[in-house]
């Protein structure tokens, strides 16, 4: 049992500094694609199964940070690491805008997949759970990824104002200068207010966790015995399995955007516009089935968030999304949102029903983290093989289905 006693004042600040981190940092090496994937693939004259190999560098390197970086949340402040991830996420950024070769452009991606997985996210799972105390973790997860959700739709919302201001040309003119013009200021405003938040998190994050730290024997032994008894535990190894899955289907909601180009007709900019649509939902999804796991039982809402995503599943699969069919189109994107963004909500707010001591939250998000993210090694290159395949509404459909429906 554990309580956290802070000011109403204190609280909001720290999630709403969780919130602003948690998203901040994965907007140059995801949210920026989920939302521009067309033009992304222009502007770095990338094909799908070339993008699928940078985020499959990503993960590589995310696969062994999610351990170690999970371990050293258990020792040092989260502050301390949240900034640093940011920090160094953002000078990133300066260097994608400089346009890198494919080459350069992978191992951009292996550097994020240390700077966002070893540095904050062990750390910030672990505030989040504190700031929820016993009574309210699908409060404070719902929160957080709601928050993360409402973060992403505005910098998108203001990354596509960006891009059709920059933008001179008509879009069926503009070459390829044009749209790398454009996207420059879409990634330097990015990276401008990834670093804005870390001086934001750096002045005003508070929360005090000194004394929830465990009382180790000696610094050499306390990460090896710590790691060995939470990997004992079968619930770690079930919410490996359920995060796997969730993220699998998370990891199609990067197609949207081109599906809504390749399969509905729409041009860069309104393709744009349905990336940030999912983006949205996001936010009202969080805070309602995080409010509703705490009047229930969260591992029971995960199980209806999982029966509504193969639903939404299936109706990309139906064959009734075509370019005439946009009712169907946005019903399916809608299905598969809900269910994918309340999955996310969930699945660490059911860490709480699986009695893992407070103290050891950063070990235990860590070693769920390294089975449960591995998608990030594989999904992208079979994405992109499947999209670079079979180019339109086979693709997608086969991408949604098989990954979405597991």
């Amino acid at each position: 049992m554990y309580t956290i006693k802070e000011k109403r004042s204190n609280r909001f600040l720290t999630i709403i500094l969780l919130v602003l981190s948690g998203e901040a940092v994965f907007f140059l090496p995801f949210v920026l694609v989920r939302i521009f994937r067309p033009t992304y693939l222009d502007v770095y004259q990338l094909d799908n199964t070339q993008l699928g190999f940078c985020f499959s560098v990503y993960g590589i390197v995310a696969f062994a940070s999610y351990l170690f970086g999970g371990v050293l949340a258990d020792k040092l402040e989260p502050r301390l690491l949240i900034v640093s991830a940011l920090v160094l996420t953002g000078l990133g950024g300066f260097y994608l805008a400089t346009y890198p070769s494919y080459t350069q452009l992978r191992m951009l991606y292996g550097y994020w997949g240390f700077t966002t997985i070893f540095l904050l996210w062990g750390a910030m799972i672990k505030a989040t759970r504190i700031w929820g105390g016993n009574k309210k973790q699908g409060r404070a997860f719902g929160f957080l990824d709601g928050g993360r959700g409402a973060v992403s739709a505005s910098i998108g919302a203001l990354g596509v104002i960006i891009y059709g201001l920059v933008m001179t040309v008509d879009l069926d003119k503009a070459t390829i200068a044009d749209k790398q013009e454009a996207f420059r200021g879409v990634v330097l405003a990015s990276t401008y207010i990834t670093l804005a938040i870390a001086l934001l998190v750096f002045l005003f994050l508070k929360q005090d966790v000194k004394h929830l730290q465990p009382s180790n024997k000696t610094n050499a032994t306390f990460s090896n015995e710590n790691l060995s008894g939470i990997t004992k535990l079968p619930f770690v190894w079930l919410l490996a399995i359920i995060i796997l899955c969730a993220y699998c289907g998370y990891k199609v909601t990067d197609i949207f955007s081109l599906t809504a180009n390749e399969v509905m007709g729409y041009d860069q900019v309104n393709s744009a516009k349905v990336g940030t649509l999912s983006l949205y939902m996001r936010p009202v999804i969080g805070i309602i089935i995080g409010i509703l796991a705490d009047k229930t039982k969260a591992s029971s809402v995960l199980i209806l968030s999982f029966g509504i995503v193969i639903i939404g599943s299936l109706l990309f699969a139906s064959g009734l999304i075509n370019a005439n069919a946009t009712f169907f189109f946005f019903l399916a994107i809608v299905l598969t949102s809900i269910g994918i963004y309340s999955a996310r909500v969930l699945y660490f707010a059911v860490i709480h029903e699986g009695k893992i001591p407070l103290a050891l939250t950063g070990t235990a998000v860590g070693a769920v983290s390294f089975i449960g993210y591995t998608p990030d090694i594989f999904m992208g290159p079979l994405i992109g093989l499947l999209l670079d395949g079979s180019p339109g509404v086979v693709g997608a459909s086969a991408c949604v289905l098989g990954f979405s429906g597991n």
